[in-house]
């Protein structure tokens, strides 16, 4: 019985039982909880020998000829127990309605890549605005580069993915990759492209959107105004910043703010202590000449805080692609 990590997982959180179960969930990330949620939202019997194999280091004997691993009762107690009600509901919920395009978001980019290789661009836009940007991310990367472009431009221009075309889609993804109704999918094709470049290396973000903008020059405008780059940062309100300074290290920010604007930088120093500003300017100072890829690097990683603080509702980016905020 060849089992994923995740059911292994399911399988020692069931044998465990709820009160030391909720204990373990409280110390996984998100991802990892949707992925045994996704695993143990059914009822599960296995034998003895099954659950012996999967918890090797289990030695002790079973008085029980089989272990019954989830459920939608079992679940939810569990969740509640290290989530919110509302959050655990959610998890549910969300793993009730998964399809395989939401499985392979848990998928080695690799194995995506090979499946797609052989697909018509269509398809591969399609999959990729699908999946979750920084999966997309992963995969548009590995692609071939006469493929990377043509994919990213159709993405961009998709708006509604037909109904046969989704379902033929989840029937292949099922029976291939074995990991399903619909009404079609309404598509952002701009956010959808623009999230993917977010999440994709500089050099991978910028290769494809010059390529975009010498065929559609409007078309790479409206990408670019729906992504966060480091700059945007300024459209951070005080305590946004405040709150992201407390997620980043001195080093990121000494190498981030080499090449940032001046009015950004200011922003920075003003909502640190005046001891905190010293040594993150005596810090650039002593740093010295970097290299370009270790600046952008350092962009990045606060890029990404900023993110997930802005996923979390702790910070609010107001400025591209953003609604105009209400005060």
């Amino acid at each position: 019985m060849a089992l994923s990590g995740a059911e292994k997982a399911a399988i020692l959180l069931g044998y465990v039982g709820e009160e030391i179960a909720s204990e373990i969930i409280k110390n996984l990330d998100k991802r990892t909880v949707e992925q045994i949620t996704a695993v143990m939202k059914n009822v599960k019997t296995l034998k003895k020998e099954e659950v012996e194999a999967a918890l090797m280091e289990i030695k002790k004997d079973m008085s029980d000829e089989s272990l019954t691993i989830g459920g939608r009762e079992f679940l939810k107690n569990l969740l509640t127990k290290g989530l919110s009600d509302e959050d655990a509901e959610k998890l549910i919920e969300e793993a009730e309605r998964e399809s395989p395009l939401d499985r392979l978001n848990f998928a080695d980019p690799t194995l995506i890549v090979n499946y797609l290789s052989g697909e018509h661009p269509q398809t591969i836009a399609f999959v990729l605005s699908l999946l979750d940007p920084k999966k997309s991310a992963e995969v548009i990367a590995l692609l071939p580069e006469h493929l990377k472009v043509d994919v990213a431009f159709r993405v961009a221009k998709l708006d509604r993915i037909p109904e046969e075309a989704l379902r033929e889609l989840e029937d292949v993804l099922s029976s291939q990759l074995n990991i399903t109704e619909s009404q079609g999918k309404k598509i952002e094709g701009i956010k959808a492209i623009a999230d993917i470049l977010n999440n994709s290396p500089k050099e991978v973000e910028q290769a494809i959107l010059e390529m975009i903008e010498q065929q559609d020059p409007n078309m790479a405008e409206s990408i670019r105004s729906l992504m966060f780059v480091f700059e945007d940062l300024i459209n951070v309100d005080d305590r946004g910043i405040q709150t992201l300074l407390k997620e980043v290290s001195t080093t990121d920010l000494a190498l981030a703010l080499k090449t940032a604007p001046e009015e950004l930088k200011q922003k920075i120093f003003r909502n640190m202590s005046q001891r905190a500003a010293e040594i993150l300017k005596e810090e650039m100072e002593t740093t010295g000449p970097v290299r370009v890829s270790d600046v952008e690097a350092a962009q990045q990683n606060i890029i990404k805080v900023a993110r997930k603080l802005e996923e979390e509702g702790k910070i609010i980016i107001a400025g591209k692609g953003e609604e105009e905020l209400i005060v």
